[in-house]
């Protein structure tokens, strides 16, 4: 058993690809010293399989949102079905995976349209909110600026970060968290190695995006939590410290956004 202790902050581990081994991958997690992660939902027909997993394994929290790649099924109907879900499961840590994605959609208005009855779900139930922004920083920033201008801008989490150290210090600005995921361990991103070494310690959390993006030594493998500690142990290195002072302060960084502790 490790003798450290790791939050992966977002994973996705109802996929088919998990159907037959999960008590496995959950052992092997519990091997690594993973003693939370955060379940991350893309739509909203998810939501009663992840509750059912949240609580099968004391480890599973979740949040409840609409990914920006499914903007099109958000109905007139859905914030109330999130704020439901939110508020009938202490379980749910957080709304989304909510956010941009110009990438590979074109469909800019319809992912704002469901982006901001989110933000504004996440602020008015004090939850924070996971954020996916692939390509589209600027509308990003933006949006959450005028937010802020309101006073109702929710914390949250840049997950997955692939930004550039500009970018960061936009989000960090406006009180979001950074989060790492096995992309830090590619030889090639060096703007994300970047941003690893210069974000605050208070600032930034460690996930795995499971079951996709591996990190180096896994690369091309299925994803799982267990692999977070490589995420760790390549950041430790890259910020010249030691896997147990990455492994206490993004857990501890994880405590304090997702306010795991206030959930019986």
């Amino acid at each position: 058993m490790s003798n450290i202790e790791l939050i992966d902050s977002h994973c996705h581990l109802i996929f088919e690809n998990f159907e037959k081994d999960l008590e496995d991958v959950v052992l092997r997690l519990r091997s690594k010293g993973v003693k939370k992660l955060v379940h991350a939902c893309c739509e909203l027909n998810e939501i009663p399989k992840l509750k059912k997993i949240s609580h099968e394994f004391n480890e599973i929290f979740y949040s409840v949102g609409l990914h920006p790649l499914e903007a099109k099924k958000w109905e007139k109907n859905s914030k109330s079905i999130l704020r439901k879900s939110a508020q009938e499961d202490r379980r749910v840590v957080a709304i989304g995976e909510l956010g941009l994605d110009f990438f590979k959609n074109e469909n800019k208005t319809q992912q704002i349209d469901a982006l901001i009855p989110q933000m504004e779900l996440a602020y008015e139930l004090g939850l924070p909110v996971i954020i996916h922004c692939r390509d589209s920083a600027n509308e990003m920033i933006e949006i959450c600026n005028d937010l802020s201008k309101k006073g109702k801008c929710p914390k949250g989490v840049l997950h997955c970060w692939t930004g550039t150290p500009k970018e960061m210090e936009h989000f960090l600005s406006l009180g979001f968290y950074i989060s790492f995921s096995g992309i830090v361990t590619f030889p090639k991103a060096h703007e994300i190695h970047e941003c690893a070494k210069l974000v605050p310690n208070d600032k930034y959390l460690i996930e795995t995006d499971s079951p996709f993006l591996a990190p180096v030594p896994f690369r091309g493998k299925r994803n799982e939590p267990a692999f977070v500690e490589n995420v760790a142990n390549f950041i430790a290195d890259l910020r010249s410290t030691e896997l147990i002072t990455i492994a206490r302060e993004s857990s501890k960084n994880a405590e304090d956004l997702f306010k795991f502790d206030l959930i019986s």
